[in-house]
């Protein structure tokens, strides 16, 4: 797996167009849409389309379509953004353990005050304490953490008009 993550990395990013934009930003509305329904509100043919959104998973711009969750609704009442400061060079080692760990929904190795940032989702205030206190911190190379709690979040889609 790390051969083919290499391999991604070494793949030169490809520019999109005003479609292959457009094309995005609708099946990040809605992953379930039909080709018919995307080469209609795009104004192209089904071909077309199809091409495109193969070409798009076969860059590996697409990386694979997924449900939109209300963690709320589906028992998940509790989000936080925790912030983590890691020994030096064990970004690879504590993101093989963070991988482990029930809720985590986002891992990011970032620059500034902190290392990794973390997107997190739990039953409840105790579950999350849980995690931070007996599971985040147990990690060797974790040397502190940070938690934000999330009051409200809003997912949001590819702007047509980002590039």
């Amino acid at each position: 797996m790390a051969t083919e993550q290499m391999a991604e990395f070494q793949r030169p990013a490809r520019s999109l167009d005003a479609i292959d934009r457009a094309i995005l930003r609708l099946l990040q509305e809605d992953g379930r849409a039909s080709i018919r329904s995307v080469a209609d509100r795009v104004h192209v043919s089904r071909a077309n389309a199809y091409a495109r959104i193969n070409r798009l998973m076969e860059d590996g711009i697409i990386r694979g379509f997924a449900a939109r969750v209300d963690h709320e609704r589906a028992g998940q009442g509790a989000s936080a953004y925790i912030t983590l400061k890691i020994v030096q060079n064990s970004w690879r080692t504590v993101r093989e353990q963070l991988l482990t760990l029930p809720g985590v929904a986002h891992i990011a190795l970032v620059s500034g005050d902190f290392d990794v940032l973390m997107l997190v989702h739990t039953a409840d205030n105790r579950t999350l304490r849980e995690l931070v206190l007996t599971k985040i911190q147990a990690v060797p190379e974790v040397l502190s953490s940070r938690t934000l709690l999330v009051f409200e979040e809003t997912d949001l889609v590819v702007d047509d008009h980002s590039r």
